[in-house]
């Protein structure tokens, strides 16, 4: 009996050890280093004898989208568990950053919250040698609409009434159009302090285009990943723009729903089809479902369909690209850039995004990434 509890510990203790190895914990951070409470404390495990390395070896350098970091981190810790000789190293500087640093040759891949512009693609064919550089969607996420309204815990709000807010439009939290979508609540007489992103970011393309569809006569700017509204805070990243929620009270910002961490409240949107809608993985799953690809080619970016009414889909919804060539990668780069591209989309990659508070890509959708990637050269 006693053997027996000793090898029923051991075995135990062995089972706990290849779970701490294989803990995929999202690093939570827009920055290159790890910073506490900054973003996603949240972790994942996947099988590491599902990652084919196939002779990738050496450093990948990447930049691009914030909003998924925290994905790409917890991919990239399995991924170099897995494939010893490789080193991931993504930046996470915002969708525009990234794309300006794959343009110019700079960056094995990129993440974009955004498609390539026509005069991206223009730029990519100067460094992708024969090819340019095409979209793979492949992480969705619900943007979260966060805030920190004392004695409010459950706060909904439309798209007006959001268009009015980071227009300066509504400026205090008891505002009649606020009341009357929360009748029940408690709203103080406390100044908004409506927080939108210092940097160009594809958070903020979705989050206005989404504005732009559902609400246009309260919504009078063009979109783009630059902030156009006057009025208003700004602050960096995702992260940033998170992290001043959190300590800022009366304040709203928007964000990847993964930076929505350490007690911050979300708002759930009434979308007119029903009961309003939180921000969740599957919400975006199901929103992302009712997309059309309308790239060409090898291109593969998406046509998202921000007023949906389908049931649970959340409509304030992204989708990051990881921008490759289709022809002319770099020799030295390419077996590593294949590999772990066909990792995170594969099954087992895929799944690693909801329990990251990401949104996996609908099967119809990634089947042609899947495809797509191995044509890579």
């Amino acid at each position: 009996m006693k053997l027996q509890r000793m090898n029923r510990r051991a075995l135990t203790l062995g089972a706990l050890a290849v779970s701490g190895a294989l803990a995929l914990t999202a690093c939570g951070s827009d920055d290159t280093g790890n910073k506490a409470g900054s973003g996603s404390s949240s972790s994942s495990t996947t099988n590491a004898s599902s990652i084919k390395c196939d002779n990738a070896k050496g450093q990948l350098l990447a930049d691009g989208s914030s909003a998924q970091k925290n994905a790409i981190d917890a991919w990239a810790k399995a991924f170099t568990q897995a494939c010893n000789g490789v080193q991931i190293n993504y930046q996470g500087g915002g969708s525009g950053a990234g794309v300006t640093a794959f343009t110019q040759g700079t960056v094995a891949f990129a993440g974009s919250d955004s498609p390539l512009k026509p005069e991206d693609v223009a730029a990519s064919k100067k460094f992708c040698s024969g090819g340019q550089g095409i979209d793979l969607p492949m992480v969705g996420g619900p943007i979260a609409l966060g805030y920190n309204v004392p004695g409010v815990s459950d706060l909904v709000l439309d798209a007006p009434t959001i268009a009015k807010i980071f227009d300066s439009k509504i400026v205090k939290w008891n505002d009649a159009a606020i009341k009357k979508l929360n009748p029940s609540a408690k709203l103080p007489d406390l100044k908004i302090q409506a927080f939108h992103r210092s940097d160009e970011s594809g958070t903020t393309d979705n989050f206005t285009k989404y504005l732009i569809a559902t609400t246009p006569d309260n919504w009078k700017y063009s979109g783009g990943k630059a902030w156009q509204a006057k009025g208003g805070q700004s602050a960096p990243k995702s992260a940033g723009v998170a992290q001043q929620v959190k300590q800022t009270s009366g304040a709203i910002g928007y964000f990847e729903l993964s930076y929505a961490k350490d007690g911050l409240s979300t708002v759930s949107v009434a979308t007119g089809a029903g009961t309003p809608v939180k921000a969740s993985s599957d919400g975006a799953t199901k929103a992302i479902a009712d997309a059309k690809v309308v790239g060409t080619g090898s291109d593969l970016s998406l046509k998202l369909n921000y007023a949906t009414k389908a049931e649970g889909a959340y409509p304030l919804t992204l989708v990051t690209y990881e921008i490759a060539c289709d022809k002319g990668n770099k020799a030295d780069t390419l077996p590593a850039t294949k590999a772990f591209l066909r990792y995170i989309a594969s099954t087992d990659g895929q799944g690693v995004l909801s329990q990251n508070d990401y949104a996996p890509i609908p099967d119809s959708i990634i089947s042609k990434v899947r495809t797509t990637i191995e044509g890579l050269s």
